[in-house]
């Protein structure tokens, strides 16, 4: 299962494949998300809907949202672990709140790290340290496989399809 990143499809909109141009990504999208290949943690989708754009129009239908939410809760234990582990033991506030939810998206992926894989435009910069750290960085610590977009558009073969 491949868990998305919030900038994975805030990107994808606003970049490469916007909701009204280009509808045969976003289709893609939910037909990789009903094969139970596709998921966003709760908490990351949270970070997008309410956006006042078509991509957050597009995420409150409710037919998108039940397909697309991974249907679970986060681990305690684990997210203690990532957050420990991933950026450093007593952790202020301050920091888990620079850390926002993606501590929560590795934790999610930690739970099953064989069967899961992390999405995410972030770039490794292995010299940023506790709060600053980068979702790659933290991952490759906790033996957690990680990719980018462009990869996953090319692990599950996205294609436009020919117009005739």
């Amino acid at each position: 299962m491949y868990l998305l990143d919030a900038n994975v499809p805030i990107r994808a909109h606003g970049d490469y494949y916007p909701i009204d141009r280009i509808p045969q990504f976003w289709d893609w999208l939910l037909s990789k998300a009903k094969e139970g290949l596709v998921k966003f943690p709760l908490e990351i989708y949270g970070e997008i809907n309410d956006s006042t754009s078509l991509l957050g129009d597009w995420l409150r239908k409710q037919d998108v949202s039940n397909l697309l939410i991974l249907q679970e809760e986060v681990n305690q234990s684990l997210l203690n672990e990532v957050l420990d582990t991933g950026y450093g033991a007593n952790l202020t506030e301050t920091e888990i709140k620079t850390i926002g939810n993606d501590a929560m998206l590795i934790a999610y992926a930690y739970k099953e790290k064989t069967g899961r894989t992390i999405v995410t435009k972030e770039i490794s910069k292995p010299s940023k340290r506790r709060s600053n750290r980068h979702i790659p960085d933290v991952c490759k610590d906790l033996n957690i496989r990680v990719i980018n977009d462009y990869q996953f558009y090319e692990e599950l073969d996205f294609r436009i399809p020919a117009q005739n």
